[in-house]
């Protein structure tokens, strides 16, 4: 379980992609940590993951699988999130 002492929900964003996809997720960055959430620096134990993907080749779509499969083992509670 997570070592935070306050009720601070959590948020871990990873970007796979073309510059277009970095832009959206520092908009949704922006946007939970302005509605108080807190941004977790490495795959900690977060209450969201939001990975932010592109379909475009069979690489990035393997590499999403894997880490949706990673988050849910480092926490199964989380909300993960993948656009």
């Amino acid at each position: 379980m997570s070592s935070q002492t306050d009720n601070q929900k959590r948020f871990f964003i990873h970007t796979l992609g073309c510059k277009v996809n970095q832009y959206e997720s520092q908009a949704m960055r922006e946007i939970l940590l302005k509605s108080g959430f807190k941004e977790c620096i490495s795959k900690d134990i977060a209450d969201i993951y939001i990975i932010n993907t592109c379909t475009v080749t069979q690489a990035a779509d393997r590499e999403s699988r894997h880490l949706v499969g990673l988050l849910h083992r480092i926490n199964p509670k989380a909300k993960i999130v993948v656009t």
